[in-house]
């Protein structure tokens, strides 16, 4: 009999994708589709992928990494802003219907799992990962151990309110930094400027699909419109950084998500300006601020290791 792999899910508000994933933290087979809309698809869906998997592989777990809140214990989804599920008792149902240990976990937590035990974070036991992308997820790793909270819900620094009154965010209030801070808010900043500087000369005003990917291409190019975008991102995370310093001292950083593709364009900057505004600046330790190392896999591969475990828990029980 072939060694069990792990199928990992990583399910955002548009796409989910997922992965047969080896004890070595190795893809061995993946695939992607859209996310359904509806929360009983969603979950059917989840069987059809993992169903498809068994055709060729022998599966011990699955894991799922979601951008929400969970319960403290990782077995239902309260929340999640982009996805349907509301206080569902996924892990249960998903169990039932698949016959194998299944795990869920907020998909920063799974990233930033899979970055500690395979990728950039080995070897650092306290430390934070900013995960940058359609919003901002964001783990904090105390002692080599994910921090939860009292109620399993920290730490949400993507939906601290920076601007009283700004813009509107998905999870029901206004200004949060995910607002200012994210792919989405790089691609709503270039707009505001196009809207608010007419007669700028900029290769974005007749781009057919303005994205945050294309801002961040144009600033390569010096465009000034992407340039000012790409600033004003860089400021809010570096001064959301320096917040994260002094409250948690954390002896790295690693910024991950869509959005660490394209580090060299912003994350300089917004380093100088998180070391310029820490407490005791210039007479402290400063974290070292790096990139993750597995790209768009880390949540997949994280949220399969932390799966795994359950597999072998319910093997030693046997």
């Amino acid at each position: 009999m072939s060694t069990p792999v792990t199928i990992g899910f990583d399910i955002g508000g548009t796409n989910m994708r997922a992965g047969a994933i080896t004890e070595a933290g190795n893809i061995i087979d993946s695939t992607a589709t859209e996310a359904p809309h509806d929360a009983d698809e969603l979950q059917e869906g989840i069987v059809r992928i993992v169903n498809k998997f068994r055709a060729d592989h022998c599966i011990g777990a699955v894991g799922l990494a979601i951008a929400g809140f969970l319960d403290p214990d990782c077995e239902i989804v309260r929340f999640a802003p982009h996805l349907p599920w509301r206080d569902r008792h996924a892990r249960a149902e998903l169990q039932a219907a698949l016959g194998v240990p299944v795990r869920l976990e907020h998909d920063a937590n799974a990233a930033a799992w899979g970055e500690y035990k395979f990728g950039g974070a080995q070897g650092h036991d306290n430390w934070v990962l900013f995960a940058l992308g359609t919003g901002i997820g964001a783990t904090l790793m105390q002692d080599g151990n994910i921090y939860r909270g009292a109620f399993g819900t920290a730490p949400e620094f993507g939906h601290i309110q920076v601007v009283p009154h700004g813009r509107p965010c998905a999870c029901g209030k206004r200004g949060c930094l995910e607002r200012y801070c994210s792919g989405t808010a790089l691609e709503q900043t270039a707009r505001e400027l196009l809207a608010d500087n007419p007669i700028t000369t900029s290769i974005l005003s007749d781009h057919p699909e303005l994205t945050g990917k294309t801002v961040m291409d144009a600033a390569r190019q010096s465009d000034p419109i992407a340039t000012a975008a790409v600033t004003s991102i860089a400021e809010w995370l570096g001064l959301a950084l320096s917040m994260v310093v002094d409250i948690l001292d954390p002896g790295m950083i690693l910024i991950g998500g869509g959005m660490s593709a394209d580090h060299d364009v912003y994350l300089p900057q917004a380093t100088e300006i998180m070391a310029a505004n820490i407490v005791g600046s210039g007479y402290r330790p400063v974290p070292t601020v790096s990139t993750a190392k597995l790209g768009g896999n880390a949540g997949m591969i994280g949220v399969a290791d932390l799966a795994r475990q359950l597999f072998i828990d319910k093997n030693q029980q046997k």
